[in-house]
């Protein structure tokens, strides 16, 4: 990165490819933005700006670089490519990771304790943790899952029916729509997604999906 890139990404401010952190935290908290943004689009975390964008610098710039490269390849599953540049702004270091989006989605993060393992993804300024949903997608689109063959049931039916007076259904609700799990409702709505007919979009509290077409019969 060129100053003059790293100058013009603190005027922009936060934003979905950009996050500011006043200073460097634990390993796992840095793990969890950097699988934000490998998840997603990728993009930059600067150490050192507070979020009005004043320079505050970074303590110890080799202990905390350290930090960095240890929540990248130990924290992370699998390890995320990353590059990291350091400025000296007003006689304060300022560190910068660059991260980009990764072909090797989803990454996880590496954790005791944890029955599931889990993911982040990032949604507007935030880092949120990715669905079960969003995670199957992100598998999907990584690998060759090979074409979908779709019946039209009554599960089906049930949803298109719903979107004649709605725009958009989250699992839970197709799940209390047609009767079944969550795990179930999850499972038929990625099957939709597969097949071009649904799409998913990520918000911080829930995924939602929307329809992209009606299948002819």
């Amino acid at each position: 990165m060129k100053y003059w890139e790293f100058t013009e990404l603190v005027d922009a401010g936060e934003g979905l490819r950009v996050e500011f952190k006043r200073k460097v935290s634990t390993p796992e908290k840095i793990a969890r933005e950097m699988i934000a943004f490998a998840n997603t689009s990728g993009g930059t975390i600067i150490f050192g700006i507070d979020d009005d964008k004043s320079v505050v610098g970074v303590v110890s710039e080799k202990g905390e670089m350290e930090f960095i490269t240890l929540a990248a390849r130990e924290l992370c599953d699998p390890p995320i490519e990353h590059t990291l540049t350091i400025f000296n702004v007003h006689g304060r270091d300022v560190l910068c990771i660059e991260i980009p989006e990764s072909d090797r989605k989803p990454h996880f993060l590496i954790e005791a304790g944890q029955d599931e393992r889990r993911a982040w993804v990032r949604v507007g300024e935030n880092s949120v943790q990715a669905s079960r949903e969003m995670i199957k997608v992100m598998q999907l689109r990584s690998g060759d899952a090979g074409p979908v063959r779709l019946a039209i049931g009554e599960a089906e039916k049930r949803l298109f029916a719903w979107f004649e007076t709605r725009d958009r259904i989250t699992v839970k609700e197709y799940a209390d729509l047609i009767n079944v799990s969550e795990r179930r409702a999850s499972r038929l709505l990625i099957r939709l997604l597969r097949a071009g007919i649904l799409a998913i979009h990520t918000m911080e509290k829930s995924d939602y999906f929307t329809l992209m077409h009606i299948p002819e019969k």
